[in-house]
């Protein structure tokens, strides 16, 4: 018995991984961040990063990871909303999917981590399941979302809540969702081939980078996403009346301008007047017909409301409305509302899931706090038809949408971690 528990000892010394304090399996961070690197070189120019949705340095981008994905071994296709598919076959492939990913296309003069640090991270996961010969019991699948910062096109798509009069709606490349979903291989004709009941998925997730300065300030790892706000969209218009700017006395005229900024005035106070944490914002302004020497007529300007409750977002759209009343009687202007269909509802991520990225985390010896999403992001569609968690790491002082947003390779990788734990955990048998 000695001799047999001598040779036991001396296997355990031998093996590369002690069998009895097993460590993790880990992303290879050099790896992740050249890839993140690497497609941050896609649509750079003085301003930042402009891989805006169907533009042809989104093309670009989207070959470049189809490129990875493949390379990684995964089956890769285009759904007919442009979303790209990456399947690994499991062990099981009658067991649900488990899914993950995020997406690739930026704002106008973005910067190389919102969205693409859960893309690369998804396709780092499957290079590392192949190297460590692991195969899930799960088939699992990356998906690179499209069009995520023009209204979260490609997952509304998949939970069937993209409207048809959403395809119409034009982007900054002029072309509209419908004509971009053709040039990034899909088909606006049988969108409805593309909704999933999430019958075959047990559970999606989402790694993303903060877009805020919570992480960031108090020296957090993680961020545990509790929720993801709704947010709704409108365009405002201001019809008044244009007229000579040196012959029109002050007291008879109708200016839509200065009816807009009153409204935006009151937006703001309307926001505060609430308890909560509720925003609005007034992001975009137009004045017609944009002369000097001419009282604006006509000014159309937006509306965006956020808030994790649909119904504190109707109460503050409703004080908005009747502070724009008030306005439109006392300036003479006339004052309407558009809803626009990039509308994102609530979306409560799964409670259960969250707990396993709190052990993933602790596992990893890395901190981390419970926390809202301020931001909208494709999970919030994916929530509606499976079981949704995200993950946030931190962004340097809070910054996103931005040339100088930043994420380091070292808080990059602890979220890729946690990301791979979790998987992992959510795949054991139960």
């Amino acid at each position: 018995m000695k001799a047999i528990c001598n040779l036991l000892g001396i296997i355990l010394l031998l093996s590369p991984v002690s069998l009895l304090s097993q460590e993790p399996v880990k992303v290879n961070t050099k790896r992740l961040e050249a890839s993140i690197l690497d497609l941050g070189k896609i649509g750079i120019d003085d301003k930042g990063t402009q891989r805006v949705a169907f533009s042809d340095a989104d093309i670009q981008g989207r070959e470049f990871v189809i490129k990875l994905m493949r390379d990684a071994g995964l089956e890769v296709s285009i759904d007919f909303a442009g979303n790209i598919i990456g399947k690994r076959a499991g062990k099981d492939n009658s067991l649900p999917t488990i899914a993950f990913g995020s997406h690739i296309d930026t704002v106008p003069n973005g910067g190389n981590y919102d969205g693409c640090v859960g893309s690369l991270a998804a396709i780092e996961l499957i290079n590392i399941l192949n190297e460590n010969k692991i195969v899930t019991n799960h088939p699992l699948e990356v998906i690179i979302f499209s069009n995520e910062e023009g209204g979260v096109m490609g997952s509304r798509a998949i939970s069937g809540e993209l409207p048809q009069e959403a395809l119409s709606v034009v982007n900054s490349t002029g072309y509209s969702m419908g004509a971009g979903i053709k040039r990034l291989g899909g088909d606006p004709d049988r969108l409805s081939e593309v909704v999933r009941s999430g019958k075959n998925l047990l559970a999606f997730l989402e790694l993303h980078i903060e877009q805020g300065g919570n992480l960031d300030q108090e020296g957090i790892d993680i961020g545990i996403v509790e929720g993801i706000v709704g947010l709704n969209w409108w365009d405002v218009t201001f019809t008044g009346f244009a007229n000579h700017a040196g012959t029109t006395p002050m007291k008879n005229r109708k200016d839509a301008l200065l009816a807009a900024a009153k409204f935006i005035q009151a937006t703001n106070e309307a926001a505060l007047s609430l308890a909560g944490k509720q925003v609005a914002t007034v992001g975009r302004i137009a004045a017609y017909p944009g002369a000097p020497n001419v009282i604006p007529g006509q000014v159309v300007l937006s509306l965006e409301i956020r808030d994790l409750s649909t119904a504190v977002i109707q109460q503050l759209f409703n004080i908005i409305k009747e502070k724009a009343a008030v306005i439109a009687e006392e300036s003479g202007v006339k004052i309407e509302f558009e809803a626009l269909s990039t509308t994102g509802k609530p979306a409560l991520t799964d409670p259960e899931i969250q707990e396993i990225i709190e052990a993933s985390a602790k596992e990893l010896e890395l901190s981390y706090m419970y926390m809202p999403s301020g931001a909208g992001h494709d999970a919030q569609d994916m929530a509606i038809i499976t079981p949704t968690a995200m993950i946030f790491i931190p962004s340097k002082a809070g910054i996103s949408h931005s040339p100088q947003e930043f994420s380091s390779a070292a808080d990059i990788a602890n979220g890729a971690n946690v990301l791979l734990s979790t998987i992992l955990k959510l795949d054991a048998p139960k």
